[in-house]
């Protein structure tokens, strides 16, 4: 058997200025099962939502309004639901866990993600800890 030899350095600097890309840090979020689903450059609370449902708006992308938002979603695309809104119908691509199957998001396009201009990530379907239910997963509901 030949021998397996491995060598690893670790080496930080606590005098070491921050840089742009470490200020920039990336949020993580949970569906409730504990399952990863996005990873975004921006806290979710800091962005708009819609009027319609409440759900969070992620810009996917540019467009004269604004810049795109970088975001990596791991979810599952499941069948389109069609909503009966004022004024009219909508289409929603519906995204769910690919754990428990838990709806975290839509779009108005088809999969994949971002071939439309937003991702609207539903209102207390994510958390930031994992394993933690957030504040808002229930609002709405009757008691």
């Amino acid at each position: 058997m030949p021998k397996v030899v491995s060598r690893s350095a670790v080496s930080s600097s606590t005098d070491a200025q921050p840089t742009e890309s470490s200020a920039a840090a990336l949020k993580v979020y949970y569906c409730l099962c504990g399952e990863f689903i996005l990873v975004i450059d921006k806290s979710l609370a800091t962005l708009p939502r819609r009027k319609t449902d409440g759900a969070i708006i992620i810009r996917s992308q540019d467009s004269d309004a604004g810049k795109a938002i970088v975001f990596k979603l791991n979810a599952n695309p499941i069948d389109p639901v069609l909503l009966e809104r004022k004024g009219g119908h909508e289409r929603q691509y519906r995204f769910s866990c690919p754990r428990c199957q838990l709806l975290v998001g839509y779009q108005s396009t088809p999969p994949p993600v971002k071939t439309g201009p937003y991702l609207y990530i539903y209102s207390g379907a994510l958390t930031q800890t994992q394993g933690q239910v957030p504040h808002d997963a229930f609002d709405g509901e009757n008691a």
